[in-house]
């Protein structure tokens, strides 16, 4: 198979939190949107990113958590609990590493 046949256009795709805890904290499943591909330095960020640093990983975290418009979630002024941004985390990780 030609690579160039793989290569394509990113698309958000929906992610969905349902852990028992978000659900019995929130009363449903979370839903929030990420694109499907990413450029190999953002991969290799999220695949290295010292897990102690943690304003550079939330400046990341604010480029992949997404509403379904493509925007992002996080922004200087709203932020997310912090339950339910360890389940984000675990889920993109889950998800990107696929």
């Amino acid at each position: 198979m030609n690579l160039k046949n793989l290569a394509k256009k990113p698309e958000l795709i929906k992610l969905t939190i349902d852990n028992e805890d978000i659900v019995k904290e929130f009363g449903e499943p979370l839903d929030f949107y990420c694109y499907d591909r990413h450029p190999m330095d953002v991969f290799l960020k999220v695949a290295t990113k010292d897990r102690d640093d943690h304003v550079a990983m939330m400046e990341l975290l604010k480029t992949l958590i997404l509403d379904e418009a493509g925007q992002p979630i996080i922004t200087d002024e709203e932020i997310l609990p912090p339950a339910v941004m360890m389940s984000v985390f675990t889920k993109l990780v889950e998800f990107l590493g696929k």
